[in-house]
């Protein structure tokens, strides 16, 4: 006789035969599925992909990636701009430096077209106007010493050697300016304290010789004289040597040629010459094209290897 299952036995079979029976991927309907969880996930990403937040993090990382290139360029527009400056520059000094030439040819014909003329009295060199220059023209006056007193213009060089200008005031008439007169050339010894004897202008004479204004100094134009005498003076300020001697001075300064003494008289009335400016133009304009190579030659091979 056949044994008749129980009802326990039959459901334990059951139970048994389900579990054996169950797919492969049993855990895509738990709730610890990966599709579960990717699909409960995927609404709040969406949400995410499409707030305006997270589009500006995105842009901020790409702006971030970007952004040492960014520098790079920069930088090579800095270098760019700089050359282009500092070209410039150089170009525009070499082409002073010919228009200073341009100048010094023309003060030097000038000058000699005054030692041609023929030669002036006190009276007209003081009735020239006050804005033209008066260097190089002949002067021939009668002067008489008013005193002993010399100044002693400081800083001067001659034939290699440092030294002083010495000065003298004199009188040419009583209803004129009194005039300067340098007496010349003085070296300096080695003590500085102690300044040298200068031989004056001690009676009348008729002085003969080329008058010059010196050029002011913009960096320093004091006269800055000392207390003792002789006067020591750094500039040659003919207004402020006025106001020390409390007497008006005329505005130029003769060097004759027909004192008795020494001194030599150092005549440098353009400190340059025109072939003098016109060799600073060639170094100015030499290094803008060794320059402006230069800065080329690296940039292109920047260009050469960014296209690479």
């Amino acid at each position: 006789m056949t044994p008749v299952p129980s009802a326990t036995s039959s459901k334990t079979t059951t139970n048994t035969e389900n579990r054996t029976r169950r797919p492969k991927y049993w855990l895509i309907g738990t709730d610890v599925s990966p599709f579960t969880i990717i699909n409960r996930a995927r609404p709040r990403l969406n949400s995410m992909n499409s707030s305006s937040s997270t589009r500006t993090n995105l842009k901020i990382n790409k702006t971030d990636m970007g952004s040492p290139r960014l520098k790079v360029n920069l930088a090579w527009l800095f270098i760019v701009l700089v050359t282009v400056i500092v070209f410039s520059i150089l170009v525009k000094l070499g082409f002073w430096q010919l228009e200073r030439a341009q100048y010094k040819s023309q003060w030097q014909q000038q000058l000699s077209e005054r030692q041609a003329a023929s030669v002036l009295n006190y009276s007209q060199i003081l009735n020239f106007p006050k804005e033209e220059a008066l260097t190089g023209f002949k002067l021939k006056t009668p002067a008489t010493p008013v005193s002993n007193n010399i100044f002693l213009l400081d800083n001067q060089v001659y034939e290699g050697r440092v030294g002083y200008l010495a000065l003298q005031v004199v009188q040419v008439s009583e209803q004129e300016p009194w005039l300067l007169v340098e007496l010349g050339f003085i070296p300096a010894g080695l003590n500085r304290s102690q300044l040298p004897n200068v031989k004056p202008i001690s009676q009348p004479i008729v002085l003969e010789g080329r008058v010059y204004q010196k050029q002011i100094n913009p960096m320093s134009s004091e006269l800055m004289a000392e207390n003792a005498w002789p006067k020591r003076i750094q500039n040659l300020n003919i207004p402020q040597l006025a106001q020390l001697i409390d007497k008006p001075l005329a505005s130029v300064v003769l060097q004759p040629s027909n004192l008795d003494n020494p001194y030599p008289h150092p005549w440098q009335p353009i400190p340059l010459s025109s072939q003098k400016h016109q060799g600073y133009a060639v170094q100015w304009f030499s290094m803008a094209a060794v320059f402006a190579f230069l800065m080329g030659y690296l940039l292109f091979r920047k260009l050469k290897q960014s296209d690479k």
